[in-house]
């Protein structure tokens, strides 16, 4: 069965999508002061953990070992405001990428949960 990584076109895919998300993170008066100034890591760190969880191959674990995504999320505080940001952005990065309707509502979606699962201070 071909993966969600494969229908994408694979790596390229999510590298590309990483980088439009964060053009928009970059002018986000909320977002941006919670990211580090170097963007650079967190950009591979993402794409490549993006990657492997639609079906890519597993760099990010064996660099980074298991995602922790909750615990690597702790120290920043995510209420709604930043979850919405967050999903905004990212479901713009998706809308602007070349998936198929079906994949990008995948990929949507998933944004979502993940987004409101790691939220970690009430409003």
């Amino acid at each position: 069965m071909e993966t969600l990584f494969e229908r994408v076109g694979g790596l390229p895919f999510f590298v590309a999508l990483v980088e439009r998300f964060y053009e928009a993170v970059e002018q986000d008066p909320i977002l941006r002061p919670i990211y580090p100034d170097d963007l650079e890591p967190g950009k591979a760190h993402l794409s490549g953990f993006l990657a492997q969880y639609w079906g890519g191959p597993p760099q990010y674990s064996m660099e980074r070992g298991h995602p922790r995504l909750r615990m690597r999320h702790a120290s920043f505080a995510i209420r709604q405001r930043e979850r919405d940001a967050w999903v905004d952005h990212m479901s713009s990065a998706v809308r602007a990428s070349d998936a198929s309707p079906i994949d990008a509502g995948l990929l949507i979606a998933n944004f979502r949960e993940t987004a409101t699962f790691l939220m970690n201070r009430p409003d």
